[in-house]
């Protein structure tokens, strides 16, 4: 038995398919995990994401010690409720958990983290923090958390939040969140699609999905959100990272900050020295050209000789097509063939994403 979210008994009277993911009982489908993925792309659906890690992170020193701790650069939140996708690292560069950072305020910052790496997070902050520094890290546990994506999503879900909330919930630019009370509400996702995560007290959350669902929106259990996630090149921890691979051969060099060249962050100077490094590993999409299905830790072999690896693969329900994210050798490219069931298959390589809001961004 696993740890169960405040939705679990609703989920199993709606009849989900019940997995273990990271130690969590949680939903993989509710009956089709295709008609899920495509509700998500054509309309609206939701996902439970309860068992994701928040850390509100307060004090006069919250900013300087996040400075320290991420590689990107949380002084580019200047406007409240603003957030960052980043990597957070270790000293050799490799990535501890990657991660969204909200600015609430100068002194308030708000974590999401992966349920999965939950325990070595909490403890590898605790190592960076200096006990002087006025920082406090506070594990919000008594929460729920949804995910509602799609190009129907937010007009769906303001309707049913609080009259205020909604409305303003609407102006949000993307990658924004606005708080009131205890209702936070975030214009972010992992689909590639528009929609909110909203984070709410753990005994409201049953009400909220009731009222969702009876406007319309689509509950899609964890297989959707793996082939959605994959569709719009968006990385899985512990599959495309881990902490012996760096944010620059993960295609997220966007992530870092390098300026200004005297802030310091754990696993700066690592990056530094891989950053100048022009036979570095590149991350890439792959598209199959034959029958047959992608998956993680199949070999790549590049036609002008060398070998990678899938980090992520699966079938696309939006291309019709098996799709894949590799780590390869540094090179140009643009073919190489996969080993499956002993059988070397063409692919292309393709730039990620495969899809972005509904439409496809490869050739097929």
């Amino acid at each position: 038995m696993g740890l169960k979210t405040p939705l679990y008994d609703l989920h199993c009277t709606a009849g989900a398919k019940i997995v273990d993911f990271g130690g969590w009982d949680m939903p993989l489908h509710y009956g089709s995990q295709v008609n899920e993925h495509h509700a998500v792309r054509q309309a609206a659906g939701m996902f439970d994401v309860s068992h994701m890690n928040v850390v509100d992170i307060r004090g006069d020193g919250a900013k300087d010690f996040l400075r320290r701790l991420l590689a990107n650069d949380v002084e580019r939140l200047k406007a409240p409720g603003k957030a960052l996708y980043t990597c957070m690292l270790n000293k050799s560069g490799g990535v501890i958990d990657d991660l969204i950072v909200y600015g609430m305020s100068e002194n308030h910052f708000r974590v999401i983290m992966n349920a999965a790496t939950r325990d070595k997070d909490l403890a590898w902050l605790a190592t960076v923090v200096d006990a002087h520094s006025g920082v406090e890290i506070a594990e919000q546990s008594n929460t729920a958390m949804l995910a509602v994506q799609g190009p129907q999503a937010r007009q769906l879900a303001s309707g049913v939040l609080p009259e205020t909330i909604g409305t303003a919930a609407l102006e949000l630019k993307p990658f924004s969140a606005l708080a009131e009370g205890s209702l936070f509400v975030a214009r972010t996702g992992y689909t590639g699609e528009d929609g909110f995560e909203i984070v709410l007290p753990a005994g409201e959350v049953v009400d909220l999905w009731n009222s969702l669902v009876e406007a319309g929106v689509q509950p899609a259990g964890l297989g959707a959100r793996d082939t959605l996630r994959l569709e719009a090149g968006m990385h899985l921890y512990g599959s495309d990272l881990d902490e012996d691979t760096s944010p620059l051969e993960s295609g997220l060099d966007w992530t870092v900050c390098f300026e200004p060249d005297d802030r310091f962050f754990i696993g700066r100077e690592a990056l530094e020295a891989i950053r100048g490094n022009q036979g570095r590993r590149r991350f890439v999409g792959l598209l199959l050209k034959d029958r047959g299905v992608l998956r993680d830790h199949q070999r790549v072999v590049l036609d002008g000789g060398g070998e990678g690896e899938i980090t992520s693969g699966g079938f696309s329900p939006t291309l019709g097509r098996s799709i894949a994210m590799a780590r390869l050798p540094a090179g140009d490219e643009t073919t190489a063939k996969v080993e499956v069931r002993n059988r070397l298959l063409d692919v292309d390589i393709v730039s990620l994403p495969f899809v972005r809001h509904g439409e496809a961004k490869v050739n097929l």
